[in-house]
C-alpha cells in the first residue's frame, strides 16, 4: 500500500512538473516587469551599464534581492542548519554588503530528490538546484527545471570562481548544446572510510590485516557470532547504486560501463549483481549481517545500531568532530577501532573496484524559475564564497576559539569548544560545498597534515593516516562513471518505479532460504527488464554507438 501511495505521489509532482515547465519555456529568458523596474529605476551608479552590457553591483544591489540557497539536513543534534552562527555571518559578510537577504533551504541529505520534486512541484524551490551524481542533474534539466546560463555572465560576476572553474564548467556543464551546469571542486580526496570493532577482530583470534577478501571478512563475521559479539552492519540500498563495483570482472569495458554504471539505477541483471545478491544472500541466512538491515534507511539508524555495540562495521564520513567513536566509547569503554580494509570489497579471484569521483563536487543547475537579478546574486555569492579567507572562516570558524594556528599554519582544532561559533559536524562543509568539495593548502605536505587533523577525531590520528595510504593504493581500482552527453530519456521515464521496485525484489532475494535465490533472482530479472530497464537499456546501446558519452 506504502509503495501504491509513493508511486501516486511521484506521478502527480512529475504532471505538475510537466504543467510547470511548459510554463518555463515562456519565462526562462524573460525578465518579470518586476525585475525590469527594479533593474531600471534607479540610476545609481551601482546599476550602471558596462560595455559587456552587464551592469554593476559591486557596490550592492539598489533593492533588496533574496536569493535561496539549499543546504544539506542531516540531523545533527542541536544544528539548526537554516539559522546558525555561520548562516549569520553570511547575512552579515555577504548579504548586508551587497544588500541580499540569503535564505537558506534545508534539503534532506538521505531523501534530497524528494525534497526537490516537491519544492519544485509547488514552486518553492530555492535558486540552485544540486546533486552529487550527474544522472540526477540530468533528470533535472529533462524535466525543463533547470534554466541555460551564460558564461560570461558568471565570469563577470565570479571572476575569480570561473577562474577556479572554467575548464571543468567548459568541459561538463554542456547538455544537448545547452549551456545548463556549473560545479565546485572536488580536490583528490575522501574521508570515506568503514570503522570496525579491532577489539572484536582479535577476540575471535584475528587480526585486521588477516582481512585480505570477502571471503575472510565471513570467515570473522561467523566467529563473531559464534562468539556471540555481534554481526556486521548494514543499510538498505536505494538512490546510489554503486553496490556491485567489487563484483565485477576487472578489467573493466569503457562500454560496460557506460551500460551498466548509472547512480540513479540499478544494473539488477548483469553477473556482478548476481553474485553481490548471491554474497548478501548467504549473510543473511548465516545469521552474520544485521538482520533487519532493510529498516536502516538512513545513516543514523546504521549509526546507533554500531554505537549500541550491536554491530561491529559502520561506514562514515569521518570528521575532526564526528561523534561516532565518543558515543561508542560512552556505552562499551574497552572499545578499540580500526579501518576495515578494501580488499574485503571483493571476492577472491576478483580486485576491490570502487567508483571514481568525477572531477567536480556538486553539480548545479539555476531553478528555471529565478530571475536574472537573483542568478545575478548567486554569482555574486559564490565568488564572496571562493574568497581564501571567507572559505577558512567558513570551514574553521573563530582563531582563538575554534581553533588556533600552528607554526605552518595549519589550523588546529579546539575538540572541547562548545561556544555559539561551534561548527557543524562535519565542519560546515554543507554551506562551502558550493565552492569545493574538500579543504586545501597550498603545500602538499601540509596539506596532509591538515586532513589528518581536520578528518581525525582526537587521540585517532592513526585512522586517518592509514586511510589516506589505503586511498592511494586503492586508486588503481578507481573508474568514474560514463557521462552522456545526450539524455537518456528512459532514465527519468522510469527511474523512480525502478527504484522501487528495486528494493522490493533484491530485500525478497536476500532474505529468503538460499535453496530459493536461482529461482527467485531469474524471475526477478524478467520483471525488472519488463518494468522498463530493458528500455533503458537499449536506449543507452544506441547512444554509446553515436559515442555520445565521455
Amino acid at each position: 500500500m506504502r509503495n501504491k501511495k509513493f508511486t501516486i505521489l511521484f506521478l502527480a509532482v512529475i504532471m505538475l512538473l510537466s504543467l510547470l515547465s511548459a510554463c518555463s519555456k515562456n519565462n526562462n529568458n524573460t525578465p518579470s516587469a518586476n525585475t525590469d523596474k527594479k533593474e531600471t529605476s534607479q540610476p545609481a551608479a551601482t546599476a550602471s551599464t558596462e560595455e559587456s552590457g552587464y551592469k554593476d553591483y559591486s557596490n550592492g544591489f539598489p533593492e533588496k534581492v533574496t536569493i535561496e540557497i539549499p543546504v544539506y539536513e542531516r540531523a545533527f543534534e542541536g544544528w539548526n542548519v537554516a539559522d546558525n552562527y555561520y548562516t549569520r555571518w553570511i547575512q552579515k559578510e555577504f548579504g548586508d554588503k551587497y544588500n541580499v537577504t540569503v535564505k537558506y533551504i534545508p534539503i534532506a541529505r538521505g531523501n534530497e530528490v524528494q525534497d526537490f520534486q516537491q519544492l519544485l512541484a509547488a514552486r518553492k524551490a530555492p535558486d540552485i538546484i544540486f546533486h552529487y551524481d550527474m544522472p540526477q542533474q540530468i533528470a533535472y534539466y529533462s524535466e525543463d527545471v533547470l534554466q541555460p546560463i551564460e558564461w560570461e555572465e558568471v565570469a563577470k560576476y565570479a571572476p575569480t570562481y570561473w577562474t577556479n572553474m572554467s575548464s571543468t564548467i567548459e568541459q561538463y556543464g554542456t547538455i544537448n548544446n545547452e549551456k545548463i551546469f556549473f560545479f565546485a571542486s572536488r580536490p583528490d580526496a575522501d574521508n570515506f572510510l568503514t570503522l570496525i570493532r579491532k577489539d572484536w577482530v582479535e577476540q575471535v583470534g584475528m587480526k585486521v590485516d588477516d582481512l585480505t577478501s570477502l571471503e575472510k571478512f565471513n570467515e570473522m563475521l561467523v566467529k563473531w557470532k559464534d562468539a556471540g559479539l555481534g554481526v556486521a552492519g548494514g543499510n538498505l540500498v536505494r538512490n546510489n547504486f554503486t553496490y556491485n563495483y567489487g563484483f565485477r570482472d576487472w578489467p573493466i569495458d569503457k562500454e560496460y560501463r557506460a551500460l551498466n554504471s548509472d547512480l540513479s539505477i540499478a544494473d539488477f541483471t548483469t553477473v556482478a549483481t548476481e553474485r553481490y545478491l548471491r554474497n548478501l544472500n548467504y549473510q543473511f541466512n548465516a545469521g552474520i549481517i544485521d538482520k533487519e538491515f532493510y529498516l536502516r534507511d538512513d545513516d543514523n539508524k546504521v549509526k546507533s545500531e554500531f554505537v549500541a555495540g550491536r554491530t561491529g562495521t559502520y561506514g562514515t564520513y569521518l570528521t575532526s568532530n564526528s561523534d561516532v567513536i565518543a558515543a561508542t566509547l560512552a556505552n562499551n569503554p574497552t572499545a578499540e577501532f580500526a579501518l576495515l580494509p578494501y580488499e574485503v570489497g571483493a571476492p577472491e579471484g576478483l580486485v576491490p573496484q570502487q567508483r571514481a569521483y568525477w572531477p567536480f563536487g556538486f553539480i548545479m543547475g539555476i531553478n528555471y524559475q529565478t530571475p536574472e537579478i537573483e542568478r545575478i546574486a548567486v554569482w555574486m555569492f559564490l565568488e564572496w564564497m571562493s574568497q581564501p579567507d571567507h572559505l577558512f572562516f567558513l570551514q574553521n570558524g573563530v582563531e582563538g576559539e575554534n581553533y588556533t594556528l600552528d607554526a605552518e599554519g595549519i589550523a588546529v582544532k579546539n575538540a572541547d569548544f562548545a561556544g555559539e561559533s561551534v561548527l557543524a559536524m562535519n565542519n560546515n562543509k554543507d554551506y562551502w560545498a558550493l565552492v569545493t568539495e574538500g579543504a586545501l593548502y597550498p603545500d602538499p605536505a601540509v596539506n596532509t597534515k591538515a586532513k589528518i587533523r581536520n578528518w581525525s577525531p582526537e587521540g585517532y590520528e592513526g585512522l586517518i593516516e592509514e586511510h589516506l595510504k589505503n586511498y592511494d593504493a586503492a586508486a588503481q581500482y578507481r573508474t568514474p562513471d560514463a557521462l552522456f552527453t545526450e539524455v537518456v530519456t528512459t532514465v527519468s521515464e522510469y527511474k523512480a518505479d525502478l527504484n522501487e521496485l528495486f528494493q522490493e525484489l533484491y530485500i525478497k532475494i536476500v532474505t529468503s532460504p538460499e535453496a530459493q535465490f536461482d529461482s527467485l533472482y531469474e524471475a526477478a530479472k524478467k520483471t525488472y527488464l519488463d518494468a522498463g530497464f530493458q528500455k533503458i537499456l537499449d536506449e543507452k546501446k544506441a547512444i554509446i554507438e553515436k559515442g555520445s558519452f565521455k
